[in-house]
C-alpha cells in the first residue's frame, strides 16, 4: 500500500521494525524479506522511529497484524488530526474488538477520523499494479471520501461505505472460511466441495454481521463476497495456503514455524467463534475451523462432521 500511495505522489515514510528493512528500502528500493523481486519507489523513505515516520503525517495507515495491533499501538502518539487507517482484518483475541475499535481504544482517536480499507486485495497483486478494487469504510463520509481520493490510482479502485461494522467482520470472517477451503483442497476435494464451503461460509457471515447490526447488503460487495471469493480461490491467499496444508497433514506448529507470513485467521477463528456465542448465532464452518485449530478434530472428521448435520431449509 505504500507503493499505491507513492504512486500518487504522496510523500511517504513507512515504519519498519529493523534496521536492516529500513536500510534496504532505503538504499536498494527493496524489501527482500517479503518482496524481493519488488522495485519500491526511490521516494518511499523507511525508519524504525514510529513517532518520526508519523512527524506532520495527514495519515496514517496502519498494516499491523490484527492480535499485534493492541500493543503495537501502546506508545505511539497518533498525530493531531491525522486520519488513521486499517488494513487489518481480524478480531481481537479476549475482547472481540473490532480493529477499528482497538484503534480508537487505545489512542482516543476519534471515529470520524478512523477508515478501513479492505476487500479482495491481495498483495502481491496489488504490489504489480494489477487491476483491483476496494472499500473505504468509516462512520464519516467525508473521511472515507478523503481515503479514497488518498488511494485512488491508474489500477486502484475503492469505494465508500460507511457500515463500518460490517466491512470489518467481512475481512475477518472470510479468513476462517478460506482455511476450511485451503483443508478440502488440501484433501483433494474439487470445485463442488469448495463452493459450498464459500457459500455456506457466507451465510454465517451475514447470520453473524445481522446479528451485530450491519447491513447485510455489505457482504454482497467487495468488502464481503469479493474479499471472500479472492482468499478462498487464490493460491496467493496465505490462509487457504495454510489451511491446504493442513488438508495433508501438517500441524498448525509446523506451518507457522515454515513462513514469515501471518495467516490471520488461524488466531481471528477463536474471536469469531466467541462473537458467534455472545450473539447466539450458529456458524458450524467456524467452530469446526477452531476445533481443527486447536487440535480437537482432524480435517477429514471436520467435513464429515459438517455432512451429518442435519439438513433444513437454504434460508431459515
Amino acid at each position: 500500500m505504500a507503493l499505491t500511495l507513492c504512486d500518487n505522489d504522496h510523500q511517504v515514510t513507512i515504519r519498519a521494525r529493523r534496521a536492516s528493512v529500513c536500510n534496504k528500502i532505503n538504499t536498494e528500493h527493496r524489501n527482500p524479506d517479503y518482496f524481493p523481486g519488488l522495485e519500491l519507489p526511490p521516494s518511499l523513505r523507511a525508519v524504525q522511529d514510529p513517532d518520526v515516520a508519523m512527524r506532520d503525517a495527514d495519515f496514517v495507515v496502519l498494516a499491523v497484524p490484527s492480535q499485534s495491533l493492541r500493543g503495537t499501538l501502546a506508545d505511539w502518539r497518533i498525530p493531531d488530526r491525522a486520519v488513521v487507517v486499517s488494513l487489518a482484518k481480524g478480531v481481537e483475541l479476549g475482547t472481540g474488538l473490532r480493529m477499528s475499535q482497538v484503534i480508537m481504544e487505545v489512542t482516543g482517536v476519534e471515529p470520524n477520523r478512523v477508515a478501513v480499507l479492505t476487500g479482495p486485495n491481495l498483495s502481491h497483486e496489488i504490489a504489480e499494479r494489477q487491476p483491483a478494487a476496494a472499500v473505504v469504510a468509516s462512520s464519516c463520509e467525508d473521511t472515507a471520501v478523503a481515503v479514497q481520493e488518498l488511494f485512488h490510482t491508474a489500477t486502484f479502485r475503492p469505494y465508500t461505505n460507511t457500515d463500518v461494522i460490517g466491512c470489518e467482520l467481512g475481512g475477518a470472517t472470510k479468513n476462517v472460511i478460506a482455511l476450511a477451503v485451503g483443508m478440502a483442497a488440501g484433501m483433494g476435494y474439487g470445485a463442488n466441495s469448495t463452493s459450498s464451503l464459500i457459500t455456506r461460509g457466507l451465510a454465517e457471515i451475514i447470520r453473524l454481521g445481522e446479528a451485530m447490526g450491519a447491513d447485510p447488503h455489505t457482504f454482497s460487495g467487495l468488502a464481503g463476497m469479493g474479499d471472500l471469493v479472492a482468499t478462498c480461490s487464490s493460491p496467493l491467499s496465505r490462509n487457504r495456503s495454510f489451511g491446504e496444508e493442513l488438508g495433508r497433514g501438517r500441524t498448525v506448529a509446523e506451518i507457522s514455524e515454515s513462513t514469515r507470513q501471518v495467516a490471520e485467521g488461524v488466531k481471528s477463528c477463536f474471536s469469531i467463534k466467541a462473537l458467534a456465542e455472545q450473539y447466539g448465532v450458529e456458524m458450524p464452518i467456524t467452530y469446526a475451523v477452531c476445533a481443527v485449530i486447536d487440535g480437537s478434530l482432524d480435517p477429514q472428521s471436520l467435513v464429515q462432521a459438517l455432512l451429518a448435520r442435519a439438513p433444513k431449509r437454504e434460508r431459515y
